[in-house]
């Protein structure tokens, strides 16, 4: 499946996201499967598209939400509805596979996830939901390689920060060409701001989202975005979130600014987050929250290629750290004890060739004190320096380990070692920082160089920094992991051209990163 995309399949992606429920108005009805009820529902449910995601060899998770009135808490009666779902070998669904009807539950925003088992490894399928007569629009998705798969490859994209009032999404147009197995999605898929008048595009409401259905309202404007909602219907995702999906810069129960978000007030705006996150994303119903906890860590396998560790930085983490002192504090932790242990378990009895972990936040150290000393970034791992130095300690024994990381909207690619202080200490692995979708906006080239250039020299490890908007995207195969630096001209408009930046080449067996 690797490769560009085709022509006619993405102007048939395009057109179904530009319209995003126009063909949700056909009255058009599943091969095989009874008439419902004549019609209570209002036009356009299907306005929020469809998406997959968490793969496995023999299933994958459908995702809608039935919301005719999106941006106002989404305009579905306070019932119970029944969705049909279609999975077909073929997009025009005359090889179905599956099929079933799934109840689209208010309590649950009308979101509906459906995980299909029982499917062919390594496949693509096409699915479709209906209600009350509405089709949505086609999605493809596809499953993993069987476990015991040693050969093949697997495209993944990287993607992170996609700020609404910052620019349009037009990094996601050239993924759709790119066509890659996965969107991998490492955190700030919304963001809680205030709608500002000077922005490219305005935030709706009057102010940060803290109830459910503000949430919603915010969840529902960026999935209308044509470009995102192309990609979701292409491809399967795998999501993690990072902090602006609740409030900026939480950690556990803490807000950022305690002394304005009593604990009591901050547990209820987590609870509502959390709920409406679930109701957005193509996750599994282990992932159902449980008042203001949710369970987001998970490994995910990709045969004996790649296995996937998918982190969560945010809901085990110590308060944020703000001195070097308090960065070199042994009792702080990123991953909690529970997580860390899973984690290291998982790399540790890795059948992998590769062993990928999904983390939010950037590992490599980052000094931005130019010349002596040591002023580090805080809101990284750097703010947790003796848990990432002992992760990065186990690193030196596991086969091939890539971070695969977002949050800072730049571009940070690294080298992973186990003593920064020591430029010649040992290379135990590699880091690929994606820049942002479109947080940040249209960056000023020549300004960040003249910031971050004189950086360098005290950070070799660091292979490549830049500050363009867009994503990477990794051909993965048993010999090595072919990168590259995808970016766009401009985030300002609706439409931008897109060019690679660089190529970089991990290869197996040799820890670290090159420019090619």
């Amino acid at each position: 499946m690797t490769g560009a995309i085709s022509p006619d399949r993405r102007r048939f992606l395009t057109a179904g996201a530009a319209v995003l429920g126009a063909a949700a108005s056909a009255q058009l009805w599943l091969p095989g499967t009874a008439r419902a009820a004549e019609a209570t529902l209002p036009d356009g449910v299907f306005s929020l598209g469809v998406a997959s995601g968490d793969p496995l060899h023999d299933g994958i998770v459908l995702w809608t939400r039935l919301a005719p009135d999106p941006l106002n808490g989404g305009g579905m009666p306070d019932t119970a509805v029944p969705v049909e779902w279609e999975l077909a070998e073929d997009d025009r669904f005359r090889k179905p596979v599956r099929r079933g009807i799934a109840q689209a539950r208010p309590e649950y925003g009308h979101s509906v996830h459906v995980d299909v088992r029982g499917l062919r490894p390594d496949r693509s399928y096409w699915y479709r939901f209906r209600a009350d007569g509405q089709i949505s629009p086609v999605g493809r998705t596809r499953t993993a390689p069987h476990p015991h798969s040693r050969g093949g490859s697997l495209r993944i994209a990287l993607a992170s920060c996609q700020n609404w009032q910052h620019g349009y999404f037009t990094p996601y147009a050239d993924m759709l060409d790119q066509d890659p197995d996965l969107v991998l999605f490492v955190g700030d898929y919304i963001y809680e701001s205030t709608p500002s008048a000077t922005a490219v595009r305005r935030h709706e409401g009057t102010g940060e989202p803290y109830t459910l259905e503000q949430y919603r309202n915010r969840y529902a404007q960026y999935k209308t975005d044509p470009d995102l909602a192309a990609v979701h219907a292409n491809t399967p995702w795998v999501v993690t979130f990072d902090d602006h999906e609740v409030d900026n810069d939480w950690a556990g129960e803490i807000p950022q600014d305690p002394d304005k978000q009593p604990h009591d007030a901050f547990v209820a705006r987590l609870t509502a987050a959390f709920q409406a996150y679930y109701e957005h994303m193509p996750v599994r119903a282990s992932a159902v929250p449980n008042g203001p906890h949710i369970q987001m860590y998970r490994r995910l396998e990709f045969g004996r290629l790649a296995r996937l560790n998918v982190l969560d930085t945010r809901q085990f983490r110590s308060d944020q750290v703000t001195s070097q002192t308090a960065a070199e504090n042994p009792s702080l932790t990123m991953l909690g004890a529970e997580q860390k242990e899973w984690l290291l378990d998982g790399l540790q009895d890795s059948p992998a060739r590769w062993n990928l972990i999904a983390s939010q936040i950037m590992m490599a150290e980052t000094d931005l004190q130019i010349g002596e000393g040591k002023l580090w970034y805080y809101d990284a791992w750097d703010g947790y320096q003796v848990e990432r130095n002992a992760l990065l300690e186990e690193f030196a024994d596991i086969r091939n380990p890539v971070v695969l990381s977002g949050d800072r909207h730049l571009t940070m690619i690294s080298d992973l070692k186990t003593d920064y202080d020591d430029p010649d200490s040992e290379v135990v692995g590699a880091e690929f920082v994606g820049t942002s979708i479109s947080s940040n906006g249209d960056q000023d080239q020549a300004a960040f160089h003249a910031e971050w250039d004189p950086r360098m020299p005290d950070n070799p490890h660091w292979k490549l920094i830049d500050a363009h908007r867009g994503y990477h995207l990794f051909d993965i195969d048993r010999d090595g992991i072919d990168a590259q630096v995808r970016v766009v001209d401009t985030v300002r408009q609706p439409t931008a051209t897109a060019s690679t930046l660089a190529r970089l080449r991990v290869e197996s067996g040799k820890p670290g990163v090159r420019v090619v």
